[in-house]
């Protein structure tokens, strides 16, 4: 912030611990509840109560590197700001751009969601194009409006979108709650956690594609809004770290309830055919198979729940992540990667061109672009990649700013951040090629926006990119692609690129050898990273360019 930025137009510390935690645990819970449970059981069998406890331990290994980042440096848009103050410009516009793209895409898939469950009710909002539902007209002005919305709420400042985000937390957590006591008491089939093929029918392979294919881990993911805004939030050295471990706990208790319910609940006929042929017809196959379980046990009331809650749900994950769009874009201009007018905050507090700005992207994703639905699916895996990155931020900074106040220090931080880093890259492997190399054309796309910037910007062409502090990067990229290339790990959607010749996965690496490869290929990375990192006194001038928003933190 420049020194004749007026105080008033300081971005405002509103946020308290309930609202970082229920801004964490709104954006964990979404509609994927309603689908989880079925998607791991298909792949893992029984076995899916284990990938929800390793994913969500995966998960919070990762939410606690974010935990010590976030104390330390109580910014808005940490996922961009990690990076940029451990390895400069190059690295932290990468960790941004990914997070942004995630981010922004969440909203107005939610919104999608949400008008494809009211359709049901509310005739002509979407239609069947080429077998796939798309917006109609009508829906695309319904969609317009929600969108308008959650940007006003926003802009009105972080106090009313904390506010109005608790109520619809609640609700998120209330019917998922519900669901689990009634399926439980109605219906509790032991036999089904040993039936047809085992407790573990598909083996560990079946465990760990349930992480990536089932939609175990992207379940789990979301922790970071607490750290996204941090620059917004009362005392949060002390309340981001214990909002995300909180989010978490909380999140992964009523994922593995959920998971145990589903199980117990179904009819052992519908095993017959094995835990890969299990489905739902009827409302079920929108509204998720505990609407099926539900209407089949003669539970009505429940049913009705389920339906509210797969409209309200994708709405309320909706609202928080148009601000952690619009926060993560304020993070890139004050990085000074895109024009500085998207970092201009309102006399509320609140980046009013960055909110803007995910408003216009929210419109574009929805029209209806061939196939755009699944690449959306594939980008927001992008997640991942800024996941890892902060683990080697986190070993960097160690180094850089020792002597820094950690309110929460990461225990063993030397052995747990490169065992995060690890972590996060077996997540990207786990997610197949058809995913990775998506990611791969998407952060090339955004460094060629950078390069655009920076030519016709005056105001971003001046920063250095920090080439040498990121000579790390494009091996990390390139070897992940290569490895995610001859892996196993194809997740049923094998993909190709034509134009290089490329037709995978190549399944060269079996399971268990190819994990082996990318664990070992990670602390190599590590290692180098960590060699790489900037020098301290560049580190600290970055960190204490952003000092002047952690004003009054405590």
């Amino acid at each position: 912030m420049s020194a004749a930025e007026p105080a008033a137009y300081r971005l405002r510390r509103d946020v308290g611990l309930v609202g970082l935690l229920f801004a964490s645990l709104g954006s964990i819970i979404g509609a994927g509840w309603l689908f989880g449970a079925l998607y791991a059981s298909q792949l893992a069998g029984p076995a899916a109560i284990i990938s929800w406890a390793l994913g969500g331990g995966a998960v919070m290994l990762l939410a606690l590197t974010h935990a010590e980042l976030g104390a330390m440096y109580p910014v808005s848009g940490g996922s961009a700001r990690f990076p940029h103050f451990a390895f400069g410009s190059l690295v932290g516009f990468t960790g941004g751009w990914v997070t942004f793209l995630a981010a922004a895409t969440v909203a107005p898939l939610m919104v999608e969601a949400t008008l494809l469950y009211a359709s049901n009710y509310v005739h002509g909002l979407t239609t069947l194009s080429g077998g796939r539902a798309v917006l109609t007209a009508s829906g695309y002005l319904v969609a317009a409006a929600l969108m308008l919305l959650f940007c006003t709420i926003n802009v009105l400042g972080v106090r009313w979108l904390a506010e109005t985000n608790k109520v619809i937390v609640w609700w998120k957590i209330a019917v998922p709650a519900l669901t689990v006591i009634a399926l439980l008491a109605t219906s509790a089939h032991r036999s089904n956690f040993s039936a047809t093929g085992g407790f573990m029918p598909f083996g560990w392979k079946g465990v760990f594609l349930a992480l990536s294919a089932g939609g175990v881990v992207f379940a789990c993911s979301g922790f970071e809004q607490a750290v996204q805004l941090g620059g917004e939030s009362r005392r949060p050295r002390r309340n981001i770290p214990l909002a995300m471990i909180g989010a978490i706990v909380v999140a992964l208790v009523l994922y593995v309830a959920l998971q145990v319910a589903f199980i117990a609940a179904l009819d052992p006929s519908s095993l017959s055919n094995g835990w890969g042929a299990v489905a739902f017809s009827g409302k079920a196959q929108l509204y998720g198979p505990f609407a099926g379980l539900a209407t089949a046990l003669g539970l009505g009331w429940l049913a009705v729940l389920i339906y509210s809650d797969a409209i309200a749900s994708p709405a309320g994950t909706g609202l928080l992540y148009t601000g952690a769009s619009s926060r993560l874009t304020f993070a890139l201009a004050r990085n000074g990667y895109i024009p500085s007018a998207f970092g201009r905050l309102t006399s509320r507090g609140t980046p009013l061109v960055a909110i803007a700005f995910s408003f216009v992207c929210g419109m574009f994703l929805f029209l209806p672009f061939p196939g755009w639905q699944q690449l959306i699916g594939f980008v927001s895996a992008a997640a991942v990649v800024s996941y890892a990155i902060a683990p080697l931020a986190l070993g960097a900074l160690r180094l850089q700013d020792p002597d820094r106040p950690r309110p929460f220090r990461l225990p063993a931080a030397w052995l747990l951040a490169p065992a995060a880093f690890i972590v996060a890259s077996e997540i990207l492997l786990f997610t197949g090629w058809a995913v990775v190399w998506k990611l791969i054309v998407a952060i090339l796309i955004g460094f060629a926006l950078l390069f655009v910037s920076r030519a016709s910007e005056s105001s971003v062409r001046g920063f250095s990119l920090d080439w040498r502090s990121s000579v790390w990067l494009p091996p990390y990229l390139l070897g992940m692609s290569a490895l995610s290339y001859v892996s196993s790990f194809d997740t049923g959607t094998p993909s190709s690129i034509p134009l290089l010749g490329l037709h995978g996965p190549r399944n060269d690496l079996s399971f268990g050898w190819d994990m082996l490869a990318v664990a070992l290929f990670s602390l190599v990375i590590y290692a180098f990273a960590i060699r790489c990192r900037l020098s301290v006194e560049r580190a600290l001038r970055y960190v204490e360019a952003s000092a002047a928003e952690a004003g009054g933190a405590d």
